[in-house]
């Protein structure tokens, strides 16, 4: 099995289709049966989920082996990045789909986010206890973000590879301090951004600081050797990803939250940043995106504040 759902309480993690079950067994069989050098990557969500609620619960939503089509929000995650594909075929690796009670306001829904993240960390050394050698990769979209910044100063040294934070509603202090664990200080970090989500940043940055003073990650980290930021709708990030082999489609609003993972091309590109490690390294993008990020409402309202008028 490649693809196991998982349910995370604030003191417990079950498989979600046998409640009350620690997951534990499961992934140990799972482990066992993969082949060398393949990575296990977990999904976290974001806001909105309930993972006890059918019509909310992520694992038949955007965790599911293939797309639910009542709302178009929910694409797959584990079929896109190659994990739930029809047929037999050689595992690409384990797909851990991380389940938690996202659900309420934005304050009760961040609450939640920062009780998650032990759970995260938990589920983390399962797999290091189970198969040390095994790389581990986070994916996590919104306050799933916040779950896995939160979960990696639980973690030793080299307990996780790569993250790839996806429109992260989290603030850069809180990222700085995960970055100064010695989990943060060993993986590699990608912030996945776009000028789409900047109006969401704005508020999640007034909802916890109303007077200002904090800086969700949508402005971008610069200077951290193993963060990277990737702002997706920057002309010179969509020409570079274009010369890798990795175009994207043009977006499809100016301000949309979700746009990390439903705008076409983008899948490709974190398939490849999990799966071709080797190849497309973090050096390597960071050279090729080497333009300063486009400043906040630069694509909401052009030529505002003198930023340039684009196309």
């Amino acid at each position: 099995m490649t693809l196991l759902a998982i349910t995370a309480s604030r003191s417990a993690l079950s498989l979600s289709d046998s409640p009350g079950l620690a997951p534990d067994a499961a992934i140990r069989a799972s482990l066992a049966a993969l082949p060398p050098g393949v990575p296990v990557v977990i999904l976290v969500h974001g806001r909105g989920y309930d993972p006890s609620v059918p019509a909310r619960d992520p694992h038949r939503l955007i965790f599911a082996p293939r797309a639910w089509h009542g709302r178009s929000r929910h694409v797959s995650w584990p079929r896109r990045l190659g994990f739930a594909l029809p047929g037999p075929r050689q595992p690409l690796g384990l797909c851990l789909a991380f389940g938690w009670f996202s659900t309420g306001d934005v304050w009760s829904a961040t609450g939640r986010a920062d009780g998650a993240a032990p759970m995260l960390a938990r589920l983390v050394q399962i797999i290091r206890r189970a198969d040390p050698a095994r790389r581990v990769d986070l994916i996590g979209h919104s306050l799933g973000a916040r779950v896995i910044l939160g979960a990696l100063p639980l973690l030793a040294a080299g307990m996780v590879d790569r993250v790839l934070l996806l429109a992260g509603a989290d603030f850069l202090h809180r990222a700085k301090r995960a970055l100064d664990s010695p989990a943060g200080r060993s993986a590699e970090i990608f912030n996945i951004t776009t000028r789409e989500n900047d109006l969401y940043d704005f508020l999640f940055e007034r909802a916890h600081a109303p007077f200002g003073g904090e800086r969700a990650l949508g402005h971008g980290l610069p200077g951290a050797p193993n963060w990277l930021d990737l702002q997706l709708d920057h002309p010179a990030t969509e020409a570079a990803l274009r010369r890798l082999g990795l175009p994207l489609a043009a977006p499809r609003a100016r301000i949309c939250h979700w746009s990390v993972y439903l705008r076409p091309g983008v899948f490709r590109l974190y398939r490849r940043l999990i799966h071709d490690r080797a190849r497309l390294t973090q050096p390597l993008l960071r050279a090729a995106l080497d333009a300063p990020a486009q400043p906040r409402w630069s694509r909401l309202r052009p030529g505002i504040l003198g930023d340039p008028v684009l196309p």
